[in-house]
């Protein structure tokens, strides 16, 4: 005989989960929100009372991060169970919206040429931040912003692996890129880790005639540039 309290409870409780990820999400935005969270977020837009949780995990371990799920392609993203065509085709209108947004958020009357002013420019964006965000910047050969990417996350091979950081690059024709990324320890010392994953950017981007021309480690007052400092 089935129980209908038991399955009713079981629906109550997806609800109540729901409500309490969006309540977060309307009082204080992403922050202190998982990667998997977010993803469970979007699914539930197209998924009315299935639990998501499992599948939104299960998305970060295949594809490792955020940005990688929503890199991910249609039909990749289904490979995941539970999330089908609508839910994939949810995450990819969110990318895509999310990538035209931040398009139009750019001042093309902006000139960032030089560390300072990408400081500036950044300190803003990340300079306050509680956790490690990673920026790049795409330039095109007259120096305009085209487009910039902010990642959240500590700096590690996953989070700044070439092929993230170089596939936006070459779809937006970029000419040469900036990295950055903040410390919210509040001391922009460049760590070894700093140095050696740029220095592994920049011999990538020779391969694809893609410059990386500056690392920009920014904290609430002030930065430091991997190139004034003759660390690349």
């Amino acid at each position: 005989m089935i129980n209908k309290n038991s399955s009713f409870n079981k629906i109550n409780n997806k609800l109540g989960h729901r409500g309490r990820l969006r309540e977060r999400f309307l009082k204080s935005g992403l922050d202190g929100f998982l990667d998997y969270e977010i993803i469970e977020l979007l699914l539930t837009l197209g998924t009315p009372r299935k639990d998501c949780k499992q599948p939104a995990k299960e998305s970060i371990e295949k594809f490792k991060n955020l940005s990688s799920v929503l890199d991910s392609s249609f039909e990749d993203l289904q490979q995941i169970k539970g999330i089908g065509p609508s839910n994939a085709f949810g995450i990819k209108l969110f990318q895509a919206i999310s990538e035209r947004y931040f398009k139009d958020k750019i001042d093309p009357k902006i000139l960032l040429d030089s560390p300072q002013k990408i400081f500036e420019f950044l300190k803003e964006k990340i300079g306050k931040e509680k956790k490690e965000h990673f920026v790049t910047l795409y330039f095109d050969t007259k120096n305009n912003l085209i487009f910039d990417e902010i990642s959240i996350g500590t700096l590690n091979a996953s989070l700044v692996h070439p092929r993230e950081v170089f596939s936006k690059a070459i779809t937006n024709h970029a000419s040469h890129i900036v990295i950055a990324h903040n410390h919210p320890s509040g001391d922009s010392t460049p760590s070894s880790d700093d140095i050696n994953t740029t220095k592994r950017l920049v011999e990538a981007g020779k391969l694809l005639g893609i410059a990386v021309i500056d690392h920009i480690i920014v904290s609430k007052n002030d930065y430091s540039s991997l190139k004034e400092n003759n660390l690349i």
